[in-house]
């Protein structure tokens, strides 16, 4: 069974009037998607579009729900938490996870933090406890895969790289993904963006083929895994 939950986080439109201002980051990730389509079933889709809808900041209030015990919350403190629950449902159903993200000042955009405030969240995707000494955290869910979707305005972010010191987008993503329950993540990354030249040109042509590709692969393995689990 393929749950794809896809989250795209720019405040840009996938397509506007000016399609100098459509969001790359969107566009690659239905483009991944899209490409799963024909080569695989999708059996559930969610989809989130958290840079033009951006879910709520977590509050002082908010924290004080969290942390009182589930029988002894108040209405008013379940209503403080009934987005943070659908969000979680969401990601507790889903095997696939698709995140598509602009880098903003060499990190992810503040909508984007806002949910990951929201879903990883102690005894739903993680629990603490002390008897575990210096690493007390330990996540909830597993098995699942993540395909991080990037677009950056300069280039050189990867680790031997010239800017990798400025990279705080991909670094976190692939340190909260483990909240999240994953196990393998892909990253597809379009550079150069502020320079519009040749090499944005290749590097955005390179993205969207990556995308194809490892939709195709994936969707790929899901139907030959669900294939095998019918003959079983």
């Amino acid at each position: 069974m393929s749950t794809i939950l896809h989250i795209d986080s720019s405040v840009r439109a996938i397509s506007n009037s000016n399609p100098s201002h459509n969001s790359i980051s969107k566009n690659i990730a239905h483009t991944f998607i899209e490409s799963w389509r024909q080569t695989g079933v999708i059996d559930e889709y969610i989809y989130r579009d958290v840079g033009i809808n951006p879910p709520s900041f977590i509050t002082q209030d908010w924290i004080g729900a969290v942390f009182t015990a589930e029988h002894k919350r108040t209405e008013a403190q379940k209503q403080l938490l009934a987005l943070s629950d659908t969000l979680i449902n969401e990601l507790v159903v889903a095997d696939i996870i698709v995140i598509s993200t602009p880098m903003y000042n060499y990190g992810m955009p503040a909508q984007l933090k806002a949910w990951f405030d929201q879903v990883i969240r102690v005894n739903k995707t993680f629990d603490f406890d002390l008897a575990r000494g210096d690493f007390p955290l330990q996540p909830l869910l597993s098995g699942k895969t993540l395909i991080a979707i990037a677009s950056c305005g300069e280039f050189g972010f990867d680790a031997s790289q010239v800017r990798a010191k400025s990279n705080h987008l991909m670094p976190h993503l692939r340190t909260l993904s483990r909240y999240l329950g994953v196990e393998a993540m892909y990253e597809i990354v379009s550079e150069y963006q502020e320079f519009a030249d040749s090499r944005h040109q290749a590097s955005l042509k390179q993205a969207y083929q990556r995308a194809q590709i490892l939709a195709q692969e994936l969707a790929g393995d899901k139907k030959e895994e669900k294939g095998n689990s019918l003959t079983v």
